[in-house]
């Protein structure tokens, strides 16, 4: 009757916000303190004292105009200001006409495939992912094609992406570092994949977009790096959104960026601007482009996530849990002790945890476990994990 293909992604889009769901319900019953819910990727921390003040300065100013209607591509010196941040870090060159802002990433990636897709042309996705990429894909009127990670690792099989490649074959989605694994995609396996698709690119007569999908970039750990996506790839899309390094995922601003190696960009990101207005997003929130602007160096104290990882990465791993350690974002990716991880998450509920089984991101026998939440309950937490690690077996 409806949308086959939607109707058949609710089932796995909705995991996360059942179990949201679920945390109210019983925190009704058992009263907040005692229900540790780590479903969603909510930043508990407020945004730095920079991003506020820069807001209560155009809140007081006299400038006149802010909230009217401008280019759909953004503020011109808005573009401007985010071209040469991201030139710096990246040594190529850009400017306004390479930057679209856009209301988040989600935004930023509807815009992106439509305007790169024709009916029926794939887009590669690196399991596990953030199940809506496949949503988003079917809406520009693209086809998903899954391909796993290495396991144990979650680094890219650059083999297998290769195999998946075919004459349909667009563009291939990152996120690094990734939701729901927290691991950040090496620069070596990264060159690596630029070779092969350099290799079939020329093989099959197609081009190959890397759409870089990056809210977490700025949320990383031990000094680890994130390789910079537009240095390394040619045909290369960076997306961007401030909700987690600025904790404003309410305030829906971001960007597209688009490499000035693309041959014919200025046709892009016309198709680009066109479509942040036919997609009915018209353009980003006004007053939000001119703080982002102001903040674009600014992020929030990663050292308390770090602090936040370590206290459950220890605590879970020390009593019989098998988890890589994220490098960044602020997700645990745990192996669940059974092959059924939504069964798993079930049993968890029972001691008032609330997981997200990482079917819901194509990754079967595993758990989500987000610690973007107050310490407080972590800490409260970790009786309720070795309870349910005992039940399971694992607990030593």
């Amino acid at each position: 009757m409806f949308n086959s293909k939607l109707v058949e992604n609710l089932g796995k889009s909705s995991m996360i916000r059942a179990m949201f769901e679920e945390g109210a319900r019983l925190k009704k019953i058992y009263g907040e303190e005692n229900v540790y819910d780590f479903s969603l990727g909510n930043p508990e921390v407020e945004p730095p004292a920079e991003v506020i003040e820069t807001l209560k300065k155009y809140v007081n100013s006299d400038e006149t105009g802010l909230h009217k209607y401008m280019n759909n591509a953004g503020y011109p010196d808005v573009r401007s200001k985010v071209a040469a941040y991201l030139q710096k870090k990246s040594s190529i060159h850009l400017d306004e006409n390479n930057i679209v802002m856009v209301c988040g990433a989600a935004a930023g990636l509807n815009v992106t495939l439509k305007a790169l897709l024709n009916p029926g042309e794939e887009v590669i996705v690196l399991a596990p992912f953030f199940v809506e990429y496949g949503t988003y894909i079917d809406q520009a009127g693209g086809k998903t094609v899954i391909v796993n990670t290495v396991k144990d690792t979650f680094q890219i099989d650059v083999e297998a992406v290769e195999k998946a490649i075919t004459d349909k074959t667009k563009a291939i989605i990152i996120n690094s570092p990734n939701n729901p694994t927290g691991a950040i995609y090496s620069r070596e396996s990264l060159e690596k994949l630029n070779k092969a698709l350099e290799k079939k690119e020329a093989e099959l007569g197609i081009n190959i977009f890397i759409i870089s999908d990056e809210p977490y970039v700025s949320l990383v750990y031990d000094g680890a790096e994130v390789p910079n996506i537009l240095s390394i790839f040619k045909k290369s899309i960076s997306i961007n959104s401030f909700s987690k390094s600025l904790a404003l995922p309410g305030e829906r601003i971001g960007y597209i960026a688009a490499s000035s190696r693309i041959p014919e960009v200025g046709t892009l990101m016309s198709i680009m601007i066109t479509l942040n207005r036919t997609l009915c997003f018209v353009n980003a929130p006004s007053l939000f482009q001119k703080v982002i602007a102001d903040n674009l160096e600014v992020a929030v104290d990663t050292e308390s996530y770090k602090k936040k990882r370590d206290t459950l990465y220890n605590h879970l791993t020390k009593i019989g849990y098998k988890c890589v350690k994220p490098q960044g974002a602020f997700y645990l990716f745990v192996k669940a002790p059974i092959e059924d991880d939504v069964a798993f998450c079930k049993a968890a509920a029972k001691y008032n945890l609330l997981l997200v089984p990482g079917s819901g991101f194509c990754g079967p026998g595993y758990i989500r476990i987000a610690y973007c939440v107050d310490m407080g309950m972590i800490e409260r937490s970790l009786d309720a994990f070795t309870k349910l690690a005992k039940e399971f077996g694992l607990s030593r």
